[in-house]
């Protein structure tokens, strides 16, 4: 009876290990888990004097049925009630794995075709960097990477919440980078 058992146990773990080694993953050059990201993260604006650039992005191990990426960051520390969405790039094509330093720029040079770049909370459709109130401690930003069902239909004007929403609802996997920031 416990050899079997230890065969079902050692079959589940051998299992569930290729399941890990193939887990969509997403990873920096310029922004790491737990750690500040540096000024050029910042917003320029609201009293933030950064380079307002979105950070450098790559993943992998997007699963099989992925027809599209989501790319949000945003700051659930923010004192709004709400948290703080800072960018929601929608439809990134299936066959791009990364984002250049500075994609997610107003002008949009560095998108990929077909992606879209929806309305953050500082009112514009592209990156706004990280901006806490001086002295309210480290903030955490949230850049997760979805791997998408199908290409999401959104209003040009949706909402962050229903953009949000729309993400989730579609999303067959995601990984997250939570770096911090803070202005003293």
């Amino acid at each position: 009876m416990w050899h079997l058992a230890s065969k079902s146990a050692l079959l589940v773990m051998l299992i569930s290990g290729s399941a890990l080694a193939d887990a969509l993953t997403l990873k920096s050059t310029e922004i790491a888990h737990g750690e500040f990201m540096p000024k050029a993260q910042e917003f320029k604006g609201f009293g933030c004097s950064g380079g307002n650039l979105s950070p450098q992005l790559s993943w992998s191990g997007a699963p099989e049925g992925t027809e599209a990426f989501a790319l949000l960051a945003y700051d659930p520390d923010a004192p709004s009630g709400s948290g703080w969405w800072h960018w929601q790039l929608v439809n990134i094509p299936r066959d791009v794995n990364a984002l250049p330093r500075g994609a997610g720029d107003v002008g949009q040079k560095h998108l990929p075709e077909s992606s879209i770049q929806m309305r953050n909370d500082y009112g514009v459709k592209g990156f706004g960097g990280a901006c806490p109130p001086e002295g309210d401690g480290a903030h955490r930003y949230q850049f997760t990477i979805h791997a998408l069902s199908k290409r999401l239909e959104l209003p040009e004007d949706a909402s962050a919440a229903l953009t949000g929403y729309m993400v989730k609802a579609h999303s067959l996997a995601s990984s997250t980078i939570e770096a911090l920031y803070k202005r003293d």
